[in-house]
This record gives structure tokens, sequence and C-alpha cells, in this order.
């Protein structure tokens, strides 16, 4: 029909929290055994160069049947065994992997600091209550998609930093209670999996070559 514009649509610019997305679809992979290390690699390296959306759809489309909405749940056994306690003093702690979190779980930094890592971890019960108290240290957390994060933090002479944002959840899903005090200290909560020293390198240089 004359006067109809039939050009094809343009690929959408990717942003930071497309890439971002797209990474973690790979992680996933890359912990159930769909990539191996050489493949999670090189697609890294592929996502945090993608400038479109387009780019980024390729490189997850033989994924999609693992890399949707099951990456996102978070098991849950009741039950009252589990980690209870985690302390570090003048030292640090390290918590990752496959590891069962209590129904209350207690994590104490005097002059040191923990590492905790919830992605891949069992919860005790659909409600969670997990105290971080901190003097002169603090922890780093990693929290996974799917899970309802509430929080209430104080900080003295320090600071919490919180990046909890990320895809809904289900209202009727787990839910993690968070209570955090520093004193000459902070705690840091983040939504996703730790990256890597590669994938962070990655990010920097990607921001390097924009910022040129």
């Amino acid at each position: 029909m004359a006067g109809v514009d039939e050009r094809p649509l343009p690929d959408p610019r990717a942003s930071d929290a497309d890439r971002e997305r797209a990474a973690e679809t790979l992680r996933r992979a890359g912990g159930v055994g769909q990539l191996d290390v050489d493949e999670l690699g090189e697609r890294l390296d592929a996502v945090y160069a993608a400038r479109t959306r387009g780019e980024l759809s390729r490189l997850l489309e033989d994924l999609a049947p693992a890399g949707g909405d099951q990456g996102a749940r978070v098991a849950v056994r009741p039950g009252d065994e589990g980690t209870r306690w985690v302390v570090s003093v003048m030292g640090g702690s390290d918590r990752k992997g496959r590891w069962r979190v209590g129904r209350r779980c207690t994590v104490v930094n005097v002059m040191g600091g923990s590492d905790l890592d919830l992605n891949d971890a069992e919860l005790a019960s659909k409600v969670v209550e997990l105290r971080v108290w901190s003097l002169m240290g603090g922890s780093d957390i990693w929290v996974p998609e799917g899970l309802i994060v509430e929080v209430s933090e104080f900080a003295f002479m320090g600071g919490n930093e919180l990046q909890v944002e990320g895809l809904s959840a289900d209202p009727g899903g787990p839910l993690l209670r968070l209570r955090i005090v520093s004193v000459m200290g902070g705690t840091t909560v983040r939504r996703g999996r730790k990256r890597s020293r590669r994938e962070r390198r990655l990010e920097r240089e990607r921001r390097q070559e924009l910022d040129a």
C-alpha cells in the first residue's frame, strides 16, 4: 500500500539493567551445567559488549527453559536445623553455595567481616530473620531474585548500603527479614549473584568505553 513505511523497527539499545539480567541468566545456566566454564566466560564477555537487546536475546535463546522463573525460586525446607550463628572476630567468614539458613540466624562482626551469599541457600522456614551486628566491621550479603526482603537498619559512625530492587517476587513466597545494626562499620546488601573479578573488569572497561 502506498505511503506505508515497511522498514523494520530498529533494535532497541540495551541498558545496564538488561545486561545484568542477561548475565544473571548465564550464571544460573553455568550453575546447573548448561554451560561449561569457557562457554560461560565467552558469553559473559559478549553480554557486557552487547549494545542492543537483540544481541542479548541471541546469547540466551538456547537457555530459555532453565533461565527463567525456575532460577528465581528460593528453596525452603521447614525444620529447626540450620545455621544459627556466623561469628567473625578480627577475621572473616564466608557462606556460599549450598548452605542452610536457620529460622533465626545471627551474624556478629567485630573488627572483621562476613560474606553471605543466599542465592543457592536453603531456608529453614518461609519467614527467616537474619540479624547482622557489626562493630568496626560489616557484611556483604547477596540475596536472590524472587525472595521478598524486608530491611530495618541502623548505623552509627558508619553506613549501610541497600540494593535490593529486582524482579517482582511472589507475595506468597518466602520472606527474609534483615535486621542490621552497624557501629563504626557497615553492611552492604545486593540483589543477584556476586560478580566474578572478570565480570567486574569487563563492566569497568565497558563504562570506560562509553565515557571516552
